[in-house]
């Protein structure tokens, strides 16, 4: 009976979570990542998209700079290099088998995302006092869409790195390499979102 329920269990249990695919060279968890990230490129490809057709098919364009808050998103620019960093470290020190110092770099990098958002509320909530809605015209309805899905992803992220410096850690217990693929797999998301963050801001802010 036990032989047949280790075999049973051996049966049920989903392969390749740490040790890549023959097929594809990756894991499970990596791959299943890149294909949802190819969604997010033509999810926010088409709203660079519709960026660029409105701005040439419109006969004046607003200037970022001349009443966004430049300084503050700068600040926000280096605050999401700055988590690149972390998020990379927090791995690194997973593969060395330091979990505690693994910890405390994912910790930073969730400092580092509410940060962002605080900055971005306060942004927001200057522009609503001026009067400036995604109503008042083309460039503040993308700006808003853009930068509040944009942030929407940031709290995405967070969620999911407090998920693993929570009841997710668990995990490092039984399956480390496991855990410590996990944590890589929200990093190359978290790489993504900040990618995004350089595209959008010298395009929305500088131009």
């Amino acid at each position: 009976m036990d032989a047949h329920a280790s075999v049973g269990h051996a049966e049920l249990e989903i392969p390749y979570n740490v040790h890549p695919r023959p097929d594809t060279g990756l894991y499970n968890g990596k791959l299943g990542v890149w294909l949802f990230l190819a969604s997010e490129v033509m999810l926010f490809g088409a709203l660079f998209s519709s960026l660029i057709l409105l701005r040439t098919g419109a006969e004046s364009w607003p200037r970022g700079y001349e009443f966004l808050n430049v300084k503050l998103a700068t600040f926000n620019t280096f605050i999401l290099i700055l988590s690149s960093v972390t998020v990379v470290m927090a791995w690194s020190h997973l593969r060395l088998g330091d979990l505690k110092k693994g910890r405390i770099y994912i910790s930073a990098t969730v400092l580092c995302a509410l940060i962002f958002l605080t900055a971005k509320g306060f942004e927001y909530s200057h522009e609503f006092s001026e009067g400036r809605f995604p109503k008042t015209n083309n460039f503040l309805g993308i700006y808003f869409t853009m930068t509040g899905l944009h942030g929407l992803h940031i709290l995405g992220g967070v969620i999911v790195f407090l998920y693993f410096l929570g009841p997710g850690a668990k995990m490092w217990a039984k399956e480390p390499e496991r855990y410590t693929n996990r944590i890589e797999i929200v990093g190359l998301y978290w790489h993504f979102v900040d990618l995004v963050w350089i595209f959008l801001f010298p395009i929305l802010y500088l131009m």
